[in-house]
């Protein structure tokens, strides 16, 4: 018997199907990895804006705690809005009071300080040093600042309404929506924190 032996190789057909079902493969595999660290990196970058938000959190805390009349009387807070606040506190370690101003422009959270100077002292607007303190706020239509009087209580914590009675503070509250980028998850992350003024306390 003699034995057939088939010596037909691939045709061409064969081949462009076998390349296409490669590239496909190959196209799959790369957007599995595009997306991966597209994804990484929004949770980096997420992590980092939140980590940003709790220490600006804490330090307006810090700042406001100690809140006092000013190195040339007035009293310790002067502005209250829901996207400003300036008050009076010692941020060094030397004797006067700075004035201290927190504000929301565009997006960024900002901290201006005034060191009072001159004779007499005064508080010059042209002297104020402003740095970031915060980025990728979601709060433009919302308040980063809450005002509560003597009648505050954690079952009842209701804010001061508008316009501020400045006299009648006694507590300020402190909301960021912090979004690093708002048409990508993950959802806007919100940290607040109250904080009552030592030298205001009525009780």
């Amino acid at each position: 018997m003699i034995k057939k032996i088939n010596n037909r190789g691939m045709t061409l057909i064969e081949v462009l199907v076998t390349i296409g079902l490669f590239l496909m493969l190959v196209v799959a595999v790369a957007e599995l990895m595009i997306w991966g660290n597209h994804g990484k990196d929004v949770v980096w970058e997420q992590l980092s804006t939140q980590n940003e938000g709790r220490l600006v959190v804490q330090d307006f805390v810090n700042d406001l705690r100690r809140a006092n009349a000013s190195s040339i009387g007035s009293y310790p807070i002067s502005l209250a809005q829901s996207q400003q606040i300036t008050f009076y506190t010692n941020v060094d370690s030397d004797s006067w009071r700075e004035q201290v101003r927190y504000f929301l422009q565009g997006t960024t959270l900002k901290r201006g300080v005034i060191k009072p100077s001159g004779n007499p002292i005064v508080y010059n607007p042209a002297n104020e040093v402003v740095v970031d303190v915060a980025h990728d706020l979601a709060n433009a239509t919302t308040s980063i600042f809450n005002y509560y009087d003597q009648n505050y209580s954690s079952a009842s914590s209701t804010p001061m309404t508008y316009p501020i009675n400045i006299s009648a503070i006694r507590m300020v509250g402190i909301k960021l929506m912090l979004e690093e980028k708002p048409n990508v998850a993950p959802a806007p992350f919100y940290i607040e924190a109250k904080t009552e003024i030592r030298n205001l306390k009525s009780n």
